[in-house]
């Protein structure tokens, strides 16, 4: 009787234990005592995939010749590599295998569950030993490469689990109209959850297919995602989001960019942030979006770029306007009465210089949410939902929308103070 050792007595320790206990003898060698590998003439590694090569490690002084290493790792490349670097020069056996099983899908047996095969360092003798004994306790042996395992796993094992979690995350739960295909998607779910999180992440990590599966999986996604939404929110006229309120710079970016493409129909939803435009694009709200990315003074518009990092989307077009800033307060408020200038951070960087030259005393501030937006704060300001003296520094309009005064006018540092916008869509 072969005596065998098994290395890591987790969930699936145990279910090999079950397999080879009528057959073996069988030693459980804890991480305490790894000198006990030499109990046994073959070793049966079912550890986690994260810890193979540090078990190795530790285990590789007291391989023998006659050892024979048996993985039952979820990947078979990376063990195959460990094995490489650690075996060099020894000439201890090795075959690699996968039990496409555990646990839950062999509590009824083990007939007819596959099992992979990799000879990889072993002799016919022991390879065709062990693949007889996993036949007779009815185990459809699969003889197949690392890399085939692993390129196959990605797009089978690894898209299921992948699949398990998301639905997981999603808290996909049942109902009382569940369907077949339901209760289907509920057994994939709870089968991916009960192994732990550390398999599921090694199975996603230590794959050399797996990250390209995923990204294959997020295109797929996208892809079905966009052909459901509508090409056009209205056929009659183009949709556009834009990054301000009525009377912003965005405002006169779009109207510029629709006289120069000779666009007569369109609909404006005033979004006020960049994170709210492309956020409409992506949920099909609206048909294209507007939002100021960089400005030759002020730079690169941060909260453009914070958005940005968050969405897929396409550059449609980009282009310049001219921007020239204007200071303005309400008419019942004296000048002298003024400590504050509001604005959003990039007009207040495109006149810098200016404000502080002029306007020393005035601190600069900036809203939050929707009031990053200068028109929002204009509308504000002018509503009372701000203090009466806080002047607005923007677009020359809003001094004519909401019968303000104007105090200064070009307040910008540079004559050449041109803004570039990203027009977006899907």
């Amino acid at each position: 009787m072969k005596k065998i050792a098994i290395v890591g007595f987790g969930r699936f320790g145990k279910t090999l234990f079950r397999l080879m206990k009528d057959d073996f003898s069988v030693v459980i060698v804890k991480r305490s005592n790894p000198q006990d590998i030499a109990k046994a003439e073959v070793i049966f590694y079912c550890v986690p995939i994260s810890s193979f090569e540090s078990v190795i490690k530790t285990h590789k002084k007291f391989f023998r010749e006659d050892h024979l290493l048996i993985d039952t790792l979820s990947v078979k490349v990376h063990p195959a590599g460990v094995l490489e670097r650690h075996l060099k020069g020894k000439r201890t056996q090795a075959i690699l295998t996968h039990p496409m099983f555990g646990p839950d899908s062999s509590k009824d047996g083990f007939a007819g569950l596959p099992i992979i095969m990799d000879q990889f360092k072993s002799d016919d003798k022991n390879f065709v030993f062990w693949k007889n004994f996993f036949a007779k306790k009815g185990l459809k042996v699969v003889e197949m490469s690392a890399v085939e395992h692993d390129h196959l796993s990605a797009d089978t094992l690894g898209v299921s689990q992948f699949l398990g979690r998301l639905l997981q995350e999603f808290e996909f739960k049942s109902t009382p109209i569940d369907s077949l295909g339901t209760k289907r998607l509920l057994q994939v779910m709870d089968q991916a959850c009960n192994d732990t999180w550390q398999l599921f992440s090694d199975l996603q990590s230590f794959n050399p297919f797996t990250k390209k599966m995923r990204i294959r999986f997020g295109r797929a996604y996208d892809k079905i995602y966009n052909k459901l939404l509508p090409k056009r929110i209205n056929k009659n006229f183009l949709v556009f989001g834009i990054q301000g309120g009525k009377g912003s710079f965005n405002e006169e970016a779009i109207m510029f960019y629709a006289k120069k493409n000779n666009i007569k129909k369109l609909k404006i939803k005033y979004l006020f942030t960049s994170e709210k435009v492309l956020k409409n694009l992506h949920d099909g709200n609206i048909d294209l979006g507007l939002f100021a990315i960089q400005n030759a003074v002020g730079g690169v518009v941060e909260e453009s770029t914070h958005a940005m990092a968050r969405y897929k989307f396409k550059i449609a077009d980009e282009f310049q306007i001219l921007i020239r800033h204007f200071l303005m307060k309400r008419k019942d408020v004296d000048f002298k009465d003024i400590d504050t200038v509001m604005a959003h951070s990039q007009n207040l960087r495109q006149c810098k210089n200016n404000l502080t030259k002029k306007y020393p005393n005035l601190k600069q501030a900036s809203g939050q949410g929707d009031l990053l937006d200068t028109a929002k704060s204009a509308a504000a300001l002018a509503d009372g939902k701000l203090r009466k003296n806080i002047a607005i520094l923007g677009p020359k309009r809003l001094a004519a929308m909401f019968d303000f005064d104007i105090v200064a006018e070009d307040l910008q540092d540079s004559s050449n103070n041109l803004t570039e916008f990203f027009l977006v869509s899907r």
